[in-house]
């Protein structure tokens, strides 16, 4: 493990493990990333499995109804819920993802893209798990060019001298 230095005791640190790239999934780590970088923080987000999708250079996150008991959409001046059996119902999570979309543009909310983009701008160091890579066959001129490959070690070693650690 490397030497603590005094500056790097003082300074905030938070470390996020980054397990799911869908689109609802995608805008937490995203969020709390480049907050937490405007608060002078120092962010490392570690993705791995499902989240190294958020790292793709083409970024075409997917979105599911199923599993989401707590999703309501507001339509028609009220909040609908969506039962998981609407899932079932082919093209439901493609209209569902749409609508999402829509409602993020319409209140002028961030994507997904400009939020990697602001956390690269942040200086967030961003780490796609190497077996990860192999395991799902791809290759790092998959992904962005503003990243690091390393293991479960390296996000160990960072993690260990984190003042935040979070799971997403």
């Amino acid at each position: 493990m490397a030497e603590d230095t005094v500056a790097d005791i003082k300074r905030k640190s938070m470390t996020i493990i980054v397990t799911k790239g869908s689109l609802d999934w995608g805008y937490p780590p995203f969020i709390l990333a480049t907050t937490a970088a405007a608060l002078d923080y120092e962010v490392t987000l570690f993705f791995t499995f499902y989240g190294l999708a958020l790292l793709k250079k083409k970024l075409d996150p997917k979105f599911t109804v199923l599993g989401n008991a707590a999703m309501e959409m507001p339509m028609f001046g009220t909040h609908i819920a969506m039962p998981n059996f609407m899932a079932m119902i082919p093209g439901v999570d493609a209209i569902a993802g749409s609508m999402m979309k829509k409602m993020i543009k319409d209140k002028g909310v961030a994507s997904l893209e400009e939020l990697r983009e602001a956390a690269v701008l942040s200086d967030v160091r961003m780490i796609a798990c190497q077996m990860t890579l192999d395991l799902f066959e791809y290759k790092k001129e998959d992904l962005i060019d503003d990243i690091e490959l390393g293991g479960a070690a390296t996000y160990f070693d960072i993690a260990s001298r984190s003042h935040i650690n979070m799971f997403m």
